[in-house]
């Protein structure tokens, strides 16, 4: 695979998962729930982009979208210039080994029958990398040297690590197949505060040396300042705001983005930020509200809000979809999407 001077590693384009709701004795689709409506995503080469959001807000699908363990109705994902929303499964598998993901949960990653060894060596034997087991065995214990992990210690099984040391097992696991880009799917959140710390120095420290490329889906504001180059906001199925890292948290434009900040739990005020609260419960994904998907709980919702989706606005500084003058600098170049539903990365 060659990837043009500039182009990103990934690039997500009108990304649509929605799930069919079934009922009656026949099961007749009755409605959707629009888990994720046209998103746009964009990563360069060795960069980390933080997805961030409520539970439930659909982050996890496009993850699991663009790697199509979930399918997806629509859009494209091109990973280094081939779509792989058009590729059949076969031609696919190629792709899997340059694209791998980290869950949540490290134990109910690993096999509790399967020596670590195994589970790390699984992928390569898979995708036929080293000459033979023995070779696959010197691969695995150089991995848990890298991931900071006692090589000796390959043949143990997954209930004989703590869950910091699970992790750095399923980390060593996604690198042995030797991928370009990694999806983060709350991989630290499970995680002790200080077990964190080590988890994201560790990521930190392998895409420096390897080059690595993540795509971060947190809900937490704190380990995406410190992990990300750039962050992506999301609510309920749809990006409301993006930018570099230092505009989201020094300089967030929606009201969303504000709350969110504002919510956050942190001693420094730069990150908790000032805004007003965030009322009521999220809408339910199988029947969103009209207009800004937003508006039956922001403080600074307008009549217009209820009826009509914001439009892309674009400025040096990033993206956001909203209909506030002020999220835009004064004299910045704007622009909208004539639909006023198109999203962006």
């Amino acid at each position: 695979m060659s990837r043009s001077p500039g182009e990103p590693l990934l690039q997500v384009e009108g990304l649509r998962t929605w799930f069919p709701i079934k009922r009656g004795l026949l099961q007749r689709t009755t409605g959707h729930v629009q888990a994720v409506t046209d998103v746009d995503l964009e990563i360069a080469p060795a960069s980390t982009l933080a997805l961030v959001g409520e539970s439930g807000c659909g982050k996890t699908t496009v993850g699991r979208s663009i790697l199509r363990l979930t399918p997806a109705q629509a859009g494209r994902v091109s990973f280094e210039g081939v779509d792989l929303m058009k590729l059949s499964e076969a031609k696919l598998r190629g792709y899997r080994r340059h694209i791998q993901i980290i869950f949540q949960d490290p134990m109910a990653s690993l096999n509790p029958r399967m020596r670590v060894r195994d589970s790390v060596a699984e992928g390569m034997r898979s995708f036929g990398i080293g000459r033979d087991e023995a070779d696959r065995t010197e691969r695995v214990k150089a991995l848990f040297g890298k991931v900071q992990l006692d090589p000796g210690h390959i043949w143990r099984y997954p209930h004989e690590f703590s869950g910091g040391q699970r992790q750095r097992i399923c980390i060593a696991r996604a690198l042995a197949v030797e991928p370009r880009l990694i999806v983060c799917d709350e991989a630290v959140s499970a995680l002790d505060v200080s077990i964190q710390a080590q988890i994201l120095n560790l990521l930190s420290d392998l895409q420096r040396d390897l080059g690595i490329a993540y795509l971060f889906i947190t809900h937490d504001l704190g380990v995406v300042r410190y992990l990300a180059d750039r962050v992506a906001v999301m609510y309920l199925g749809r990006i409301v705001e993006a930018g570099t890292t230092e505009q989201i948290f020094s300089r967030p434009r929606h009201p969303y983005t504000r709350a969110l900040l504002a919510a956050a739990p942190s001693m420094d005020p730069d990150i908790r930020g000032e805004a007003p609260p965030v009322v009521g419960d999220v809408p339910s994904p199988s029947d969103p509200p009209s207009g800004c998907p937003f508006h039956p709980r922001c403080p600074e919702a307008m009549e217009q809000c209820e009826r009509e989706l914001p439009p892309v606005r674009q400025d040096a500084e990033g993206r956001v979809v909203c209909f506030l003058d002020s999220v835009v600098a004064p004299g910045a170049a704007e622009s909208a999407d004539p639909t006023g539903g198109e999203e962006f990365a």
